[in-house]
């Protein structure tokens, strides 16, 4: 039986993610007491520029003018020929749109 994630692991199991000697190296870390956790910061108060630099990197690059999600409900039909197609239907189902809204 695999323990729950919120069980304290205090033998070495195989199958999670690292090795034996991984777990020996952090095996003599200390316990947190509460003055440890009143004294902790966040990440990002102890390490601004690196968390900067992730949040940055994260996610597609911003777009001028990004495209916008709504609902709409198509014949059947139309969606099985467009998906027929192969990928990118959803695109050419935009590029049908503008031509026939005279966007083109």
């Amino acid at each position: 039986m695999t323990p729950k994630k919120t069980e304290l692991q205090i033998d070495f199991k195989e199958g999670r993610g690292y090795t034996k000697d991984d777990w020996d190296e952090v095996s003599d870390n200390p316990e947190w007491t509460e003055e440890d956790f009143k004294k902790a910061r966040p990440f990002a108060e102890v390490f601004p520029e690196f968390a900067e630099s992730i949040r940055r990197s994260r996610g597609r690059p911003a777009v001028e003018s990004p495209k916008r999600q709504i609902s709409l409900r198509l014949d059947p039909d139309v969606i099985d020929a467009f998906k027929a197609t192969g990928k990118g239907w959803q695109g050419r189902i935009n590029d049908a749109l503008r031509k026939a809204a005279k966007l083109d």
